[in-house]
């Protein structure tokens, strides 16, 4: 009964999102969801009060809004990197919904990296990794620097030197993802160079999210 009505519940916020879902891509975020709902019950990996049904604000902060992402992610991306991962939203929904991106997530707390390895695992995802640490402590590995088109976080506060350290992974032309509420801030209308404002895109109505792209410019 749960799984009926988790997958109407989400056929339906999919559908107020203007998104449509193929079966694929349903499973697969039925598989991740239970999950999280069975290891948030012994780990907070999130704040919401999963069930396995479904609310309306879960689904929609952790399922369709990464979803609704993914349709402005460029398609010649290969390679992003998650920071700051904590129970695999938005990054494990992104990668669902768009199979070619060879996916780094990086986490330090040691229980949630454990959770998102497993996630890694039950849904059989390919070209995707855990880095157990901080995504500052990734900084000096050269196969890492300037190597990246995607880098994602979704954070209540992004200051200029998360910014300044984030940029140092994407390539000239890379695309850093930021998932934001309503509120509006400086970083956004003048991030720190080389970063400069591409776009921002609403999400999902319901939560007045959006997503604020910034491009590394060209040197």
């Amino acid at each position: 009964m749960a799984s009926r009505e988790f997958r109407e519940r989400l056929g339906r916020r999919a559908k107020s999102a203007g998104i449509s879902l193929e079966k694929p891509l349903i499973d697969g975020l039925e598989t991740y969801y239970q999950l999280l709902t069975k290891w948030n019950a012994k780990i907070n990996l999130t704040a919401f009060r999963l069930t396995p049904e479904g609310t309306d604000e879960a689904i929609d902060r952790l399922l369709i809004e990464p979803v609704a992402a993914a349709r402005y992610i460029p398609e010649n991306a290969r390679t992003l990197l998650d920071a700051g991962s904590g129970g695999g939203s938005p990054a494990i929904p992104l990668k669902l919904a768009s199979t070619n991106l060879a996916l780094r997530m990086v986490e330090v707390k040691t229980r949630k990296a454990v959770f998102l390895r497993e996630a890694v695992r039950a849904l059989g995802l390919r070209d995707a990794q855990v880095e157990t640490s901080r995504f500052e402590e990734l900084l000096p590995r050269a196969e890492l620097h300037e190597a990246l088109d995607l880098v994602s976080i979704r954070a209540v506060r992004i200051e200029t030197r998360t910014l300044n350290s984030l940029q140092a992974f994407l390539k000239p032309g890379g695309k850093l993802l930021l998932f934001r509420g309503s509120s509006k801030s400086e970083l956004e209308d003048s991030p720190p160079p080389p970063l400069a404002w591409m776009a921002t895109y609403p999400l999902v109505d319901a939560l007045h999210s959006k997503l604020v792209v910034l491009s590394k410019t060209r040197v």
